[in-house]
C-alpha cells in the first residue's frame, strides 16, 4: 500500500485547479485531504462519502441519456404511434415539483440533478409526441403552460413552501399514475407503436413491481387484520384484574364492616 500511495502521491497532489476545486466542492477540505492528499482509505467516514457523492454523480449521468432513445425513435419515425402525451404530461408534471422542491430546500445538486435531465427530456418527448399528432399549437401551449407553472412552483412569492410540500408528498403517486396512459394506449394500439425498447421496458418492471407491492400489502391488510382480531378475542375472554384502587377500597370497607360489628357487641 505505501508503495501505491508514494506512486499516487504526486498525481493526487498536483491536480490541476479546476479538478482540485471540484473535488474539494464534492467531498470538502478535509475528506479530499484525506483521500486525495494522503491516500488513506482507512477513513471509512469519507470513504463512504465518496462512494454516496459517487453514486450521485453517476445517476445523474446515466439520466442524461435515459429518454434519448425514445427521441431519436421519435425523431426517426416522424411518428407518435403508441406514446401517450397524457404520460408525459404527468410525468413531466411530478418531477417538475420534486425539482422545485428539492431546490427550494437547497439540497445539493447531486441528489436531485437527474430530475431535471429527464425534466427536459421529458419535455422534448412530450413537444414531438404532439408536433407528430399535427397538433402543433397544442405543443406552444404545453411549453407556455410549463414555463408558467416553472415560475410558480419555483417563486417563493406565488407559492409557499407549506403548499408546496403538499404538492411534493403527491408527486410520487403522480409518477406511478402517469404509467397508466401509456399502458392503456400500447393495449389500445395492440402493440408498442413508436416506444423505444427501454420505455417498454421500464413498464414491464413497473407492473411486475407493482404487482407485488399489491400482493405485499394484501397479505399485510389480512396479517394485521388477523392478530387484531386473535388480541380482541383473548382481552374478551380474559378477566381483567382488579386494580389497586379498588382492591384499597375492598379493604377499608371490609375494615369499617368489622369495626362496625365490633362496636354493635360491645354496646
Amino acid at each position: 500500500m505505501d508503495a501505491l500511495r508514494s506512486t499516487l502521491q504526486p498525481i493526487t497532489q498536483n491536480l490541476p485547479p479546476p479538478i482540485r476545486d471540484l473535488g474539494i466542492s464534492l467531498l470538502g477540505e478535509t475528506c479530499y485531504k484525506s483521500l486525495l492528499h494522503e491516500i488513506d482509505i482507512s477513513d471509512t467516514t469519507c470513504i463512504k462519502l465518496a462512494i454516496s457523492k459517487g453514486l450521485g454523480i453517476g445517476i445523474i449521468g446515466a439520466s442524461s441519456i435515459v429518454k434519448v432513445p425514445q427521441i431519436l425513435k421519435l425523431l426517426d419515425s416522424k411518428s407518435s404511434d403508441g406514446v401517450s402525451f397524457l404520460s408525459y404530461l404527468l410525468e413531466t408534471s411530478a418531477y417538475l415539483i420534486s425539482l422545485a422542491y428539492n431546490f427550494r430546500k437547497g439540497f445539493a445538486f447531486s441528489t436531485y440533478g437527474e430530475t431535471a435531465l429527464i425534466l427536459v427530456q421529458n419535455v422534448v418527448i412530450a413537444v414531438l409526441v404532439l408536433n407528430y399528432s399535427g397538433k402543433k399549437t397544442a405543443a406552444a401551449v404545453f411549453v407556455a403552460g410549463l414555463a408558467g407553472a416553472a415560475a410558480t412552483l419555483f417563486g417563493e412569492q406565488f407559492l409557499g413552501m407549506e403548499t408546496l410540500s403538499i404538492l411534493q408528498a403527491g408527486a410520487g403517486v403522480l409518477g406511478v399514475a402517469s404509467k397508466v396512459p401509456q399502458i392503456a394506449a400500447v393495449w389500445q394500439e395492440g402493440g408498442t407503436g413508436q416506444l423505444s425498447a427501454f420505455a417498454v421496458g421500464h413498464l414491464v418492471l413497473l407492473l411486475y413491481c407493482s404487482t407485488w407491492a399489491f400482493i405485499y400489502s394484501i397479505m399485510y391488510i389480512l396479517i394485521l387484520t388477523l392478530h387484531t382480531n386473535i388480541w380482541l378475542h383473548r382481552s374478551s375472554t380474559i378477566s381483567p384484574a382488579p386494580s389497586l384502587e379498588s382492591s384499597q377500597r375492598s379493604k377499608r370497607s371490609t375494615t369499617s364492616s368489622s369495626f362496625t360489628d365490633s362496636s354493635r357487641h360491645l354496646s
